[in-house]
């Protein structure tokens, strides 16, 4: 039995502590995959070395980091490093067991570039531009995981895969968890955010079937509608049942265990 738990960044800005210290609870009496994004952190890094960052829309509305060579640099050393060391040594002061790496051990996370993408421009014209070091996933293999868990290591893992060339690639945190927890048949996929759950009409829906999930995004925002599709791919694909819920509460990731945020469920 094993858990899976993604925490964007936002949230661990306001609420690292907090959220280390209740995975390391969690950790105590479950197998964990802690899944951490960064995106803002990374910004910060990238203004200091004097990298503007860049940042595109897809048609659909959703704004992404673009990451280009110089920015895959950044990228790669703040997520696997500052913020991956950051939430295993503040593990390991909790006496947790706990080791990170990145979707490039192992492997773990096999992804193929994005040789091209189609943006909106400032104008609100669609123009298909070079697509960096951007990743799709393709699979996440289980066996270095899997060796971890067994032998009672909680692992954290940046969203930072590898392609069949070797390339490191900047990946979707959210996507690196559906990948991961699918594979694990994890009984629980865990996405942690900076609001409560899904909010539709400034209420909270507290569980939705994923038979109803392409209903569901058509009423919610570009960045919720992603997690929200792949939370009921995941439980198409195996997985007990995805959660949408606050990092920024006490106890996040019992409370999301316990029917805090939403639920997603097969069906």
């Amino acid at each position: 039995m094993v858990i899976v738990v993604k925490v964007g960044g936002r949230a661990l800005n306001k609420n690292l502590d907090g959220i280390v210290k209740d995975l390391a609870e969690v950790s105590k009496k479950e197998k964990v995959v802690f899944v951490h994004g960064g995106g803002d952190i990374v910004t910060e890094y990238s203004k200091r070395l004097g990298i503007e960052p860049k940042f595109v829309i897809s048609p659909e509305g959703i704004r992404s980091r673009y990451t280009d060579e110089k920015e895959l640099e950044v990228y790669v050393m703040v997520m696997a490093g500052k913020i991956n060391k950051t939430i295993v040594s503040k593990l390991q002061a909790l006496n947790v067991s706990a080791i990170g790496i990145t979707g490039a051990d192992g492997p773990t996370l096999i992804a193929e570039r994005k040789k091209r993408i189609i943006i909106v421009d400032e104008r609100g014209r669609k123009r298909v531009i070079d697509g960096g070091y951007t990743g799709r996933i393709i699979r996440a293999e289980t066996k270095l995981l899997q060796t971890l868990l067994d032998s009672g290591f909680t692992v954290v893992v940046a969203p930072i895969a590898i392609d069949n060339e070797g390339t490191l690639l900047n990946v979707d945190g959210d996507q690196a968890a559906y990948a991961i927890a699918t594979a694990l048949k994890a009984t629980d996929l865990i996405i942690l955010s900076d609001v409560e759950g899904v909010i539709i009409d400034n209420n909270v829906v507290k569980e939705i079937k994923s038979s109803l999930v392409e209903k569901i995004i058509e009423k919610i925002g570009p960045g919720m509608n992603r997690k929200v599709m792949l939370a009921g791919k995941a439980v198409d694909e195996g997985v007990g049942r995805a959660i949408i819920a606050s990092g920024v509460v006490e106890n996040p990731i019992v409370n999301a265990l316990n029917g805090g945020g939403t639920v997603i469920i097969k069906g």
